[in-house]
């Protein structure tokens, strides 16, 4: 079972996977902090300072500009797709797996994972396209 989520993004797919994958970016858009620059089989520690919470992840896969893959939580799988339009626009899809159909919070697993994601979309659309940062702004 897996969850996708895409949006459109102004900007070269360069732009787009450095943003994830340097340390000195991922903090104006999702995590406060990354432990080091993301590469295929790096385990890397993201930090959310607002909740003193952290979660480490597994670098699976790295293509420079078009993918990455990283494991997570309990056994889920990570894919970021980049696809380029054209100079000056991406498409990104995420894509995550490892939610159990016989779980009887399936749905509400699947719906707050794509709240997530599209929340984080949505804040690297802002930092990307106009350079404001509206990370850790989302209350539940």
């Amino acid at each position: 079972m897996n969850n996708l989520t895409k949006i459109k993004i102004f900007r070269p797919s360069n732009e787009v996977f450095e943003a994830f994958v340097d340390p000195s970016k991922i903090g104006n858009f999702w995590f406060s902090s990354s432990s080091e620059r993301w590469e295929q089989g790096k385990m890397v520690t993201l930090r959310y300072d607002e909740y003193d919470a952290q979660v480490n992840i597994e670098v699976m896969e790295v293509e420079i500009n078009r993918k990455i893959v990283f494991q997570w939580g309990e056994g889920h799988i990570v894919t970021i797709t980049l696809k380029e339009l054209d100079n000056s626009s991406t498409i990104i899809e995420v894509n995550e797996e490892g939610f159990k159909e016989n779980d009887d919070e399936l749905t509400s697993q699947l719906i707050n994972n794509k709240e997530g994601w599209v929340y984080m979309l949505t804040c690297l659309k802002g930092y990307l396209e106009y350079g404001i940062n509206l990370r850790a702004a989302l209350v539940k």
